[in-house]
């Protein structure tokens, strides 16, 4: 049985609680109160924290000394049944992620493309920011990552499927995988570590993959001239240290990041998953306050990283006079190409 690698001494010493203090969902006042709060859930006992997590991931990326609050407060919270969602909406999300034995695989290198099992990216990936990678891609159940399954408190699924996911993958024998969604990439470097899984490849983020490319294509790159907001997804947490790369993009196709409150550590959840855990007040109250921020700072575009947060708030930002583009359109764009999703 897999079992999280947790020092409770960790956050006996923290200097700053900051995994509780910075939360921006649970109100806690100080050092001492986090501490506390988290030394309760490592012993096994009730905590406000339990009955209060909106699952954000963000305590993961908070804590500097790589204690896995969020995986022990996920944990804790299937160990006392303290659901997120109804059982029958996690039963739905946890069928949709059976494996079915109907994966697409491509022509398979050493180095290959992670579809996940998102069939919004398999319209994303074309073009020249792919020709280094394609047609080695994989596509389905037995190859998604399972992580979103943290969101509805459940980790032993997570538990059961991770593995034979990386066995999938080892079968396989690519050394390099390049994941197109952050959840994926926090599977492999952040979660299955966590957990004691070994992980027989390398992982790598799209977006340092992306940036690569656009050095290597620098010369068709034409500057966008535009401003733009950036919707960092929950998952993003995981691999917080990707997120330069992103800046880096955008100083390379000529896209202003304006410089916003709900953005970086202090980024806002799309509120999708708001709606199916906690009700649709919070995710009304989250997607407006994040919204405004764009529009008050003059946003032209909403950048999106995850296809579900796209599908979440593409809609809402249009009303607001704000075109909604994933991070791929916009470097296809850059480099003179057509976005698969049209941009007006």
């Amino acid at each position: 049985m897999y079992t999280l690698n947790f020092n409770e001494n960790i956050c006996r010493t923290c200097p700053n609680g900051n995994c509780l203090v910075k939360c921006q969902y649970i109100a806690i006042e100080n050092k001492d109160e986090a501490i506390s709060e988290m030394i309760a859930i490592a012993e096994g006992k009730d905590s406000r924290v339990l009955h209060e997590c909106v699952t954000c991931y963000a305590c993961e990326e908070y804590c500097r000394r790589g204690n896995h609050p969020f995986y022990l407060i996920t944990q804790r919270r299937e160990e006392k049944g303290i659901l997120t969602a109804p059982r029958a909406i996690t039963r739905q999300w946890i069928n949709i992620g059976e494996p079915r034995g109907k994966y697409k695989l491509g022509k398979i290198k050493e180095r290959v493309l992670s579809l996940g099992f998102m069939p919004e990216l398999l319209h994303l990936v074309q073009g020249k920011l792919f020709e280094d990678v394609l047609p080695s891609y994989v596509f389905g159940q037995e190859f998604f990552c399972n992580v979103v399954y943290i969101h509805f408190a459940d980790t032993s699924i997570i538990k059961e499927r991770l593995p034979q996911v990386l066995e999938n993958f080892r079968k396989l024998a690519v050394k390099e995988v390049i994941c197109l969604h952050d959840e994926c990439y926090g599977a492999f470097t952040s979660l299955a570590p966590a957990l004691g899984m070994e992980v027989p490849f390398t992982p790598v983020h799209y977006f340092e993959y992306l940036y690569g490319r656009l050095q290597v294509l620098a010369n068709e790159i034409r500057p966008l001239h535009i401003k733009a907001a950036y919707q960092r997804p929950c998952s993003s947490r995981l691999s917080s240290h990707t997120h330069h790369f992103l800046r880096d993009i955008l100083d390379l196709i000529g896209v202003e990041l304006v410089d916003r409150t709900y953005q970086d550590e202090n980024a806002l959840c799309c509120g999708d998953i708001f709606g199916m855990t906690d009700g649709y007040g919070l995710r009304h109250e989250i997607q407006t306050r994040n919204i405004d921020d764009m529009v008050e700072h003059g946003a032209e575009y909403c950048v999106f990283n995850c296809s579900n947060c796209q599908n979440a708030l593409s809609a809402k930002v249009v009303k607001r006079g704000i075109k909604p583009v994933h991070l791929i359109d916009l470097c296809r764009m850059a480099i003179g190409e057509k976005p698969s999703i049209g941009v007006s």
